[in-house]
């Protein structure tokens, strides 16, 4: 009985440590400052854009849709943040491996988007999230996505 108790007291010292540490996330207010800067870039650039962003679950946290943009850029951008947090990598990266011979394998991969414009999200080297950018080419999607995780 005696050991138990001593177990007892020299374990929980480390339970009670393991249960306050928290794996890093994305906030909304994280997600609503990524979204206003990709939102600031778009604006200069004069090109219309949706905006999502998304957690390590690949649940949308924020979804911007500016004036006059195509409906069909909801979808795409949805996408590209899901491939972006699922794949731990650019959806450049994807779009890239298209264009080498037998790429096309890459269109069969379920949840994969390869068009540039959605980066993963990471803090303190874990995933928490993704941004996903559609309205313009893909290469204007990837220069928004990147400048609005320079605010992270």
């Amino acid at each position: 009985m005696k050991k138990l108790l001593i177990l007892i007291l020299f374990i929980t010292p480390f339970l009670i440590q393991a249960q306050t540490q928290m794996q890093p996330y994305l906030s909304l207010a994280d997600a609503l400052r990524i979204t206003d800067a990709a939102e600031a870039k778009s604006k200069a650039e004069g090109w219309n854009m949706v905006i999502v962003v998304m957690d390590a679950g690949g649940h949308m946290i924020s979804l911007r849709k500016m004036d006059g943009v195509q409906i069909g850029s909801i979808d795409v951008a949805i996408g590209k943040a899901r491939t972006a947090v699922y794949f731990k990598r650019p959806t450049k990266v994807f779009e890239d491996a298209m264009k080498v011979e037998g790429g096309a394998r890459i269109a069969t991969v379920p949840n994969a988007v390869a068009i540039e414009g959605g980066l993963p999200i990471f803090k303190d080297g874990i995933i928490v999230g993704s941004i996903g950018i559609s309205g313009a080419s893909s290469a204007q999607d990837g220069i928004v996505a990147v400048a609005a995780l320079a605010v992270y």
